[in-house]
Order: structure tokens, then C-alpha cells, then sequence
């Protein structure tokens, strides 16, 4: 193994844990700051199973969460009636997003994962890598790796003139419920499958997930939904005012959206979707929304600073590619570290993982532009 590093990981969620867990594997000093205050369990909600993730977990010696997972058995497309229009008898798996956080988590030692640490802001010098908190402390490490997302600082400091995202023009509602909460005629329809819709302003996806912890057996697993719709930005800061957020944010976490609102979603839905997703929206007392952007930087490296997952390159949801370039950004990284000089590492994770991510990008635009709203 090449020299053993101070590494700090910014932003806990899955992409962050990826590298986490991996660093720390094979022997290198990791702590990972995350800005929120009791964690981020219980905020996810499904993942489509990868290659990627699959590997990362054997590396991990944690096959074992892999095989967490509920196998929708067929695909269907629902027409408007809620009749099923078509059907392709191809097996996928799905992951619990709740029981992989947890399972990362877990290989990390105790006190490396520091809640209630939101960093400010992040630079490099030719000898460490500086970490500045909210709170003004600051910390000097080997290698800062930023997984903070889409409102990323790291992406920041590694791409000064070019580090904001491209809105999209539409969101995604979600919904995680559990089955036992579908009616009926609901579950009869999308229960074991991987069900879709596609209509005039609406695109509509659902399938069963694990529950919370890990749960695959009939009765205990969740529903997870996806109902993405065009929103325009002036409509999107009217949502946040009207939730209490601010103009500039761009999500709504479980619980953040006002009851009127959520009831105005409810009739919508029963108005635009077929029944059975009808019902599913209904069953979500407290949906959340993800908003979508676009966002591919000119580098993904700079001095001592490495940026992975989203904080990196946004990727559309359609893909259902996200957490496997996130995990694709890991392995490589740990795999050069362990076998480079860190210069060498950077240089050689930037010039092959930015491709990759680019095409990525690239084709979640060409699956969008069947949408009627989405450019």
C-alpha cells in the first residue's frame, strides 16, 4: 500500500460511506463530516441494484447486505385506467437505501463519523488539504474527498469557475410506504413489480424496497414511489416559501411539506395518475421532493481536493445510476491510492472517472427527452 493519509470525507451520505468504508479497509486514517444533526437513517428511500455496488460490498466483506434486497419480477407499464398496458417479464433487484446507510456506517470506527459539522468552505496547498468549519474551526488533512451533494463546497474550491447546477425544469415527488398501507385493488397491481406510467405532464415509477431495517418478507417491506412533474423555477420558490424553506432550496424533506399542500397532491394525483399510483400517493402522509439538476465539471480534482458522487457529477434519476457511479468514484479512488503516490492517484482518478460520469450525464438527458416536460 502507498503511504497511509489523514483523509476527510465531506457530506455522510451513501457516496461519502463508499469511500469511507473502502478507505478505511485498506488502512488509511478517514473522518467524515456531516452537517446534520442526528444523521441521515431513515432518509432514503430505494436503489436499484448495480455491478458497482454489488463489488464494493464484497469488498467490504458484506455480501451479506447485498442479498438484502426485494426482486421485482416483472416491469409494467399502466395505462391511465389503471389496466396494465404492457409487460416485460425482467427481473430487477431493489436495495434498501435505510439498511445500506446503516450497514457503512457501521464499518467505520467509532467517532469517524462526526454529526453536527457543516463545513464552510475547503482549499488546498502543495502540502495539506484545509478544512474550514461553520463554526470557524479548522482541521488540515492528506486528502479531502467531497461528497456533499449538489450544493457541494468542495465542487467549490476544485472548480471555482464552473461549480453550479443546471435545473432541469421538473422534480421528482417521492413516497415510501408500507405495503401493508396499499388498499387492495393497489397492491393486487403493483406489488412485486416494477410498475410505470407516462402521461401528458406526469412520469410515474414504483416498487417494493426492504423496510427500515432490512425487512424482505411479505407484509414488512415499503413502497417506493416516484412521481416527477414540471415545475418552473418561479413555482418551485413559491412551493419553498409556502413550506417555509427558503427561495434558494431545492428539496423538501419527509414531514417539511404544509398539510394543504400535500392534500393539493393527493387530488392531483387522483386526478393525473392511473388509480393504483393514485393510491399509493394518498397512502404518503408525508411526501418529500428532490429537485433535478444537471451538473458536470471541468475536473474532479484539484491540488489535494477530490470531488465523488453527486458533489462530482449530477446525474438524472432515470439512469438509476447514481449510487453506482458514486460507488464506481470509490473504488477506483481506494484502488489508486493504494497503488500510487497520491498526486498520481488524483491525476489518474480525474482523467478516468470524469469521462465516465460525462457519459452518464449524457445519457440520463436522452432517456428525459422522451418526457413531455423535460429539456
Amino acid at each position: 500500500m502507498a503511504a497511509e493519509l489523514d483523509v476527510a470525507v465531506v457530506g455522510g451520505s451513501i457516496g461519502g460511506l463508499f469511500a469511507a468504508a473502502l478507505l478505511t479497509r485498506t488502512g488509511h486514517r478517514v473522518t467524515v463530516f456531516e452537517r446534520s444533526v442526528h444523521g441521515l437513517a431513515r432518509r432514503g428511500a430505494g436503489l436499484v441494484a448495480q455491478q458497482e455496488l454489488f463489488e464494493l460490498l464484497h469488498r467490504l466483506g458484506r455480501d451479506d447486505a447485498a442479498r438484502v434486497g426485494v426482486v421485482a419480477h416483472e416491469r409494467i407499464t399502466l395505462a391511465r385506467d389503471g389496466r396494465i398496458a404492457t409487460r416485460d417479464p425482467s427481473p430487477q433487484t431493489q436495495l434498501s437505501w435505510d439498511h445500506l446507510y446503516d450497514v457503512l456506517r457501521s464499518e467505520l470506527p467509532a467517532g469517524a463519523y462526526r454529526l453536527s459539522s457543516a463545513v464552510a468552505r475547503v482549499d488546498t496547498t502543495e502540502q495539506h488539504a484545509l478544512v474550514q468549519f461553520a463554526d470557524g474551526r479548522r482541521e488540515s488533512f492528506d486528502l479531502v474527498i467531497g461528497a456533499d451533494g449538489l450544493s457541494s463546497v468542495t465542487r467549490v474550491a476544485v472548480a471555482p469557475e464552473h461549480h453550479a447546477n443546471s435545473y432541469a425544469g421538473y422534480v421528482t415527488w417521492r413516497g415510501l410506504v408500507p405495503e401493508r398501507s396499499l388498499p387492495a385493488d393497489a397492491a393486487d397491481t403493483l406489488l412485486d413489480r416494477f410498475a410505470f406510467f407516462n402521461g401528458p405532464a406526469a412520469h410515474m415509477l414504483g416498487y417494493l424496497v426492504p423496510g427500515p431495517a432490512g425487512e424482505v418478507q411479505r407484509g414488512d417491506r415499503r413502497y417506493n414511489w416516484v412521481w416527477y412533474r414540471p415545475l418552473t423555477i418561479e413555482q418551485l420558490r413559491a412551493l419553498m416559501t409556502r413550506s417555509g424553506r427558503t427561495t434558494e432550496s431545492v428539496s423538501l424533506a419527509p414531514g417539511q411539506l404544509p398539510a394543504d399542500l400535500r392534500d393539493t397532491l393527493v387530488a392531483d394525483a387522483a386526478r393525473e395518475l392511473p388509480p393504483p399510483f393514485a393510491a399509493a400517493v394518498e397512502a404518503e402522509h408525508e411526501p418529500f421532493l428532490q429537485t433535478i439538476f444537471d451538473f458536470v465539471p471541468p475536473r474532479m480534482t484539484r491540488g489535494r481536493l477530490a470531488l465523488l458522487g453527486d458533489a462530482a457529477v449530477m446525474v438524472r434519476p432515470h439512469t438509476a445510476m447514481g449510487a453506482a457511479k458514486a460507488a464506481g468514484d470509490a473504488l477506483l479512488l481506494a484502488d489508486l491510492l493504494d497503488e500510487s503516490t497520491l498526486d498520481e492517484a488524483l491525476r489518474r482518478y480525474d482523467a478516468e472517472r470524469l469521462p465516465v460520469g460525462r457519459a452518464i450525464s449524457d445519457y440520463g438527458r436522452r432517456l428525459a427527452a422522451s418526457l413531455p416536460f423535460a429539456r
